[in-house]
């Protein structure tokens, strides 16, 4: 056991919402709601605990994502405990647009490095970053959930990734409303077009360089640069009633849109006045600051 640290290491993560509109596959904010864990190298076995969302149904064993992500990480790391002890408590909703999966992805790589000696210096923040993108496919949460505020990623054409923070404004806050019943990823993307009229994609490219202005200094902008053709009515089918309080939402002027793949909606705002109230009849309503700080030992 000479290769690991003695004693447990803690992270929390924070939730993330993706796309913002117009930014598909490429902005991702992180929000100040966050899962905790706890990690220890033991002397045999798996022993996984989860308190809260996903208690009674994540699987406690090997097929556990954040212990698939720390396997992962410690073979980059080039070693494999003889026993580990995982504990989480997690708050963030599953299945509903707002990062789980890139949380769980972030914290077990976190983890899996802290626990390895000299593991900053094995694994850079980079390096990091690259493997959690890897395991999810895309960048767009782990970014955020990594690093914290709000950030532009992608892939590069040989197949590394970027992300590149960005300023937000310290007016702009969000309510999200959460609703009942999930809806999977890969439902959400499998209602896309292979294809999009080069009006809808031009039309995006611009609304996704004004988010970045109105983020960083020129909220009074959100409404115009929140507007999206490339992903949000296609998924409608699967989530009918978010849409339907985006365009509620949006025809009163406030920049609402759906969090990442859905169903969950978010409005940005620098104020709650009316907003909480408009929650839906059986979904929850979370007023949450943009968290600044993504992943970090407690």
């Amino acid at each position: 056991m000479t290769n690991f640290v003695t004693g447990p290491v803690r992270v929390s993560v924070p939730a993330t919402s993706a796309n913002l509109g117009p930014g598909f596959d490429s902005l991702g904010l992180a929000l100040d709601l966050r899962d905790r864990l706890e990690a220890e190298i033991i002397d045999s076995g798996l022993v996984v605990e989860v308190e809260g969302v996903g208690s009674e149904d994540v699987p406690l064993d090997e097929r556990h994502l954040v212990v698939r992500s720390m396997r992962a990480a410690f073979d980059e790391l080039g070693v494999q405990p003889p026993g580990l002890r995982l504990s989480c408590t997690n708050v963030i909703p599953h299945a509903r647009g707002l990062g789980s999966s890139s949380a769980a992805i972030v914290a077990g790589v976190w983890l899996a490095r802290e626990l390895v000696a000299g593991g900053r210096l094995l694994l850079g923040d980079e390096g990091l970053l690259d493997l959690a993108a890897r395991i999810e496919g895309h960048p767009d949460n782990v970014a955020p959930a990594l690093l914290g505020g709000f950030v532009i990623a992608g892939q590069d054409a040989d197949g590394s990734f970027y992300a590149v923070p960005s300023e937000v404004d310290p007016r702009i806050g969000a309510v999200v409303f959460v609703p009942p019943e999930p809806v999977s990823t890969e439902l959400a993307r499998g209602l896309l077009p292979k294809e999009v009229p080069h009006a809808d994609a031009a039309t995006n490219a611009g609304r996704a360089a004004l988010l970045v202005a109105a983020l960083g200094g020129r909220p009074e902008e959100l409404w115009r640069a929140t507007a999206d053709r490339l992903h949000q009515d296609y998924r409608r089918p699967a989530m009918p009633a978010s849409l339907e309080l985006v365009d509620a939402l949006r025809a009163e002027g406030v920049p609402a849109i759906v969090s990442g793949a859905g169903p969950t909606v978010l409005a940005f705002t620098d104020t709650t006045d009316g907003l909480m109230a408009r929650c839906p009849e059986g979904w929850t309503a979370l007023q949450l600051e943009i968290d600044s700080r993504g992943a970090l030992a407690w």
